[in-house]
């Protein structure tokens, strides 16, 4: 692949990993992090726009409070309330030598699931963007409980609950031509390096299908992701149009290496083009509501891209409004697109099975044919 060609970019997310931020001892990696910051100050003074996705507060906090582990809640809230203010500090200072106004966001689940926050979430980057400042987005870890659901409530598919994930939405929602995700790994490997020894990195891939999806492991120490939500980050962008490249971070001055064309990392091309609200609808919403069809309506979906009639449901899980996205499954309860519904949950049961006709007797009223149309509804 020729570099060049792939890097000329202009809207950047930058996406900074736990376990870069640090060194081996779990103190803050100073050098190395003003060497990132020194890298996105040049790149934006070349023009670029550049948005910076960063962990690490928790980690930072855990370090300060003299903590051997993060287990519980209220431990991890409390570290990422500590450490933020002092993520931020480091950044802030750094970004000031070099004359880069920057401007912290922190965003939780539900400011990209409830679709009129995320259209101001979205306004906010741009308007920072467009005054030349550096967006820096963490997840607000000090209020965001996943782990502490409700045990009685309605199990939740929550849109993020790592930071890979979070570069990735953001990516979408801003229109973005590369996500540069650093880590502490080289790429993707064609298996596990860790377990052998001679395996090769995988250099380029054109999008993420279902076999390089296998491909993906789990977090290492200290993070959430791993390289399965590294994949997962690079099938939502690739999806919608953009590029991403996955790179370790702990090589020096690696972000000026990447854009002097060095070959570096894996590199993913896109591989489709889906609309802004196609890719909000399939990945950057909290979902609660399951929508379970038979063969027939998932052939439909899937191979013609027809809408959702109530003839081919059979089921309907968990309680939704109308309007809201939800999982639409097969019957052995495989997940393979969402979609925005026309009816609440207790009216799609009173519908399900019949056909369209009936739905005016079966509800005294008819918005749609549909329960959920065709232009509302994303493959997964």
């Amino acid at each position: 692949m020729d570099r060049k060609k792939f890097l000329k970019v202009k809207r950047i997310v930058v996406k900074l990993g736990t376990n870069i931020l640090r060194n081996e001892d779990g103190d803050v990696a100073l050098s190395r992090i003003y060497s990132y910051i020194e890298s996105i100050s040049k790149l934006v003074k070349k023009g670029k726009e550049v948005v910076l996705v960063t962990s690490g507060a928790v980690g930072l906090g855990k370090k300060k409070l003299g903590l051997r582990n993060t287990n519980g809640i209220a431990v991890k809230q409390a570290c990422a309330a500590i450490g933020q203010g002092n993520l931020m500090s480091l950044y802030e200072e750094g970004f000031n030598t070099y004359g880069v106004v920057t401007g912290q966001i922190l965003v939780t689940p539900d400011d990209f699931s409830q679709r009129k926050k995320y259209l101001s979430l979205r306004k906010i980057i741009n308007k920072l963007i467009e005054m030349g400042a550096v967006p820096i987005i963490n997840q607000n870890d000090t209020v965001t409980v996943i782990e502490d659901l409700d045990k009685d409530a309605e199990p939740v598919q929550m849109c993020f609950t790592d930071n890979d994930k979070l570069s990735a939405l953001v990516s979408s929602a801003i229109d973005t031509d590369l996500l540069l995700i650093l880590s502490d790994v080289n790429g993707l490997y064609e298996s596990n390096p860790k377990e052998n020894k001679s395996a090769k990195i995988i250099k380029e891939l054109n999008g993420v299908s279902k076999e390089v999806m296998k491909m993906g492991t789990d977090a290492s120490e200290g993070g959430r992701g791993g390289m399965k939500t590294k994949l997962e980050a690079a099938r939502i962008v690739t999806r919608g149009g953009g590029k991403v490249l996955i790179a370790n971070g702990k090589i020096p001055y690696i972000i000026d290496k990447l854009f002097e064309y060095e070959d570096f990392g894996t590199t993913f091309t896109p591989n489709e083009d889906l609309p802004e609200k196609k890719l909000w609808i399939g990945y950057s919403t909290n979902i609660i509501g399951h929508v379970i069809v038979n063969d027939g309506a998932k052939k439909a979906i899937l191979e013609k891209e027809s809408s959702l009639l109530p003839i081919g449901v059979v089921r309907v899980e968990n309680d939704f409004k109308k309007g809201e996205v939800v999982s639409i499954r097969d019957e052995e309860g495989v997940e393979f697109a969402r979609g925005i519904v026309n009816y609440n949950a207790d009216d799609c049961k009173r519908i399900i099975g019949n056909h369209s006709k009936e739905i005016l007797n079966l509800l005294g009223f008819k918005n749609y044919d549909a329960i959920i149309t065709r232009d509302y509804i994303t493959i997964l």
